[in-house]
């Protein structure tokens, strides 16, 4: 669902403007706050955003003000991580705001079939069980290669799998929210 910025210092290759010259330190600040997948400090989040630690301090707290992220006590360290729980409901908005119910349902049903098509080839039901396939002292590089590829697109399935179930139950409710809000809306304009 997230992932962590590895590193921001690394000036872009081809002639393209690092991201020190794009982006603000605190637009910096703000790219490894929404990507981090574990909590981290102050420091850390100043060094990776390449911004000063008085800058990163006041934007993290701006961004714990608005719900964004949260502080967690790590001994006598704070440090911050995301509002997971605010991520995961804000992507299922997206999914539903962005795509008509058909739409989620068609991709649900193509995740479905590549997931039967990979149980089928592999003989496993879970990735998991593919990943302990690995062991398996008789397979090439090459079919090691390919069974690591597909277990990666199979937790990215499982993921979007996991949300697109959690927008299509939802969706009816969300559409007579939007509904509400817009009689509610005219009503007030009339």
């Amino acid at each position: 669902m997230l992932r962590e910025v590895s590193s921001v210092s690394e000036s872009s290759r081809d002639g393209a403007q690092s991201w020190t010259e794009s982006m603000s330190a605190r637009e910096r600040v703000r790219a490894i706050a929404e990507t981090l997948r574990e909590p981290r400090s102050v420091n850390w989040i100043s060094e990776q955003a390449d911004a000063a630690w008085s800058t990163t301090n006041e934007e993290l707290q701006v961004l714990v003000d608005q719900g964004q992220l949260r502080r967690v006590a790590a001994g006598e360290t704070t440090r911050y991580q995301p509002d997971y729980t605010r991520l995961l409901f804000e992507e299922i908005r997206t999914l539903i705001e962005d795509n008509a119910r058909e739409e989620l349902q068609n991709e649900l049903t193509k995740i479905t079939e590549e997931i039967e098509e990979w149980q089928a080839t592999y003989n496993v039901e879970t990735w998991e069980e593919l990943e302990q396939s690995l062991a398996e002292g008789d397979l090439t590089s090459a079919e090691l290669r390919d069974r690591r590829d597909v277990i990666a697109f199979w937790r990215e399935n499982e993921e979007d799998r996991r949300l697109i179930k959690h927008a299509l139950e939802l969706y009816s409710d969300v559409e007579a929210a939007r509904k509400q809000m817009t009689e509610i809306t005219d009503g007030v304009t009339s």
